[in-house]
């Protein structure tokens, strides 16, 4: 049997199909997205500093696709549903989620360099540091980073610049060729002040320039 709702305070009789309707137009939750940019940058972060190359091939193919295949089931419901707010709001994490991956992945080596350094840079200058200055005036370096498949190599390495030389680069594009750094490379990052990180072409090292 049909039983009607009944507003307790005033006494008054509600319809369910009203009241599920108010509460259809007046829904947008505005937390899910907040919650898959958190969610993407929980599990992005971890890949990104296991590995530059297997984690951010991983997120794309596989976190991506997955994330956004059952965003879109779920819109897909709420369309068939006829519950057009939630299928805009779906829509517009599903959004929120393209564009958070896209800003993590552009970013991933400069993310994964800071919280390196972040955790371990004491280490690493005390070991830059003991090193004696190069007699062919190089600066100081230790290899930092590095990936590759099937023999093609990229080597990031951490640079002491005592006269802070290359904060120019670091605020450009920091491609060139630069002193104290024996090759053309394509990217130079700065971590703080004389720090600097130095991403190098493929195939191409220190004491090996192509």
């Amino acid at each position: 049997m049909f039983r009607r709702v009944t507003d307790s305070e005033s006494g008054s009789t509600l319809n369910p199909l009203i009241v599920e309707k108010k509460a259809e137009k007046h829904w947008f939750d505005w937390r899910l997205p907040l919650y898959l940019a958190a969610g993407a940058l929980a599990v992005f972060v971890p890949l990104a500093i296991y590995s530059p190359d297997f984690g951010s091939i991983l997120y794309l193919f596989v976190v991506v696709p997955i994330c956004s295949l059952v965003l879109l089931g779920v819109g897909i419901a709420f369309a068939i549903d006829r519950k057009p707010r939630r299928t805009l709001a779906i829509v517009y994490a599903l959004f929120v989620f393209w564009a958070m991956s896209w800003v993590l992945l552009r970013n991933e080596l400069t993310m994964r360099s800071e919280i390196r350094w972040l955790w371990n840079s004491k280490a690493y200058k005390a070991q830059v540091i003991a090193q004696l200055p190069p007699a062919s005036g190089d600066l100081r370096h230790v290899e930092w980073d590095g990936w590759g498949f099937a023999g093609n190599d990229t080597v990031v390495y951490l640079v002491f610049d005592p006269t802070d030389s290359l904060a120019t680069a670091a605020g450009s594009d920091g491609l060139g060729k630069f002193k104290g750094i024996p090759c053309k490379v394509p990217e130079v990052g700065r971590l703080e002040k004389n720090w600097y990180t130095v991403l190098f072409y493929t195939d191409t090292a220190w004491n090996s320039c192509d």
